[in-house]
């Protein structure tokens, strides 16, 4: 029987990178989105999976959506948490409001939907978790404390939970991915775009395949053994230890 995935913040960018990826590996995939109705509907579309809208800043968006899932694709195996946004500044003018929005948004999302799923993981003996944190989460970057704070702490959540769930045949894993070429990151100032690239060994952008292969890889039925793992995928950019 294939497996059920959620991707969350999976209708673009590398969200829908990993939804394709998972599709094409013969998995039934959703993709949650939060409010661009557009990107949501070609992701349905182009793609064939389910698109689930809600705020994964939510508890109770995102059991609405589990449960949603649920009943039409089955229990969720894979739960990839993708969701994230910036509210960028530096921190003696960064308002309260920038960041709990990135905290609620990047990191209490991973609380509110892993929530949902864990137990059913357990019960079932099997379950793959893949938290997507970033390259500044490992290192920082000015102007984001916000978003270095919350996917930092995506990393020491995903070490936690691996431990408490290794013997229940669910893993949890981490990838940080560095600058990938998505439309976010395409919006930048052609000049401060050169120089990001720059600062890459490979001397080019990731590609949100290229993440989501990994995705696939740790959400696959060969991967019971990596669990509590981090993995960096940035090109050389920065090179944890």
């Amino acid at each position: 029987m294939a497996r059920v995935a959620f991707v969350t913040g999976g209708t673009r960018g590398i969200g829908r990178a990993i939804c394709e990826r998972l599709k094409s590996d013969g998995m039934k995939v959703a993709a949650g989105y939060s409010g661009n109705e557009e990107a949501a509907q070609a992701c349905a579309r182009e793609l064939g999976v389910m698109v689930v809208k809600g705020n994964v800043g939510s508890f109770e968006d995102c059991d609405r959506a589990v449960r949603t899932v649920e009943a039409e694709l089955g229990p969720v195996d894979v739960l990839v948490n993708n969701a994230g946004i910036t509210r960028d500044g530096v921190f003696h003018k960064m308002s309260p409001a920038q960041w709990s929005d990135v905290i609620r948004v990047n990191m209490d999302s991973v609380f509110n939907m892993t929530r949902q799923v864990i137990e059913g993981m357990r019960e079932r003996e099997w379950g793959r978790i893949v938290n997507i944190s970033s390259i500044n989460g490992q290192k920082g970057q000015m102007g984001q404390t916000n978003y270095a704070a919350a996917k930092a702490g995506m990393i020491g959540f995903t070490k936690a939970l691996a431990l408490e769930n290794a013997r229940k045949g669910v893993t949890v894993n981490c990838i940080c991915p560095g600058y990938i070429d998505t439309e976010m990151v395409q919006a930048v100032l052609e000049t401060v775009l050169a120089s990001i690239i720059a600062q890459i060994p490979v001397g080019r952008l990731g590609r949100g395949e290229e993440i989501a292969d990994m995705v696939a890889f740790l959400s696959g039925e060969h991967a019971g053994f990596v669990t509590g793992s981090t993995l960096s995928l940035n090109g050389g950019q920065y090179m944890a230890g």
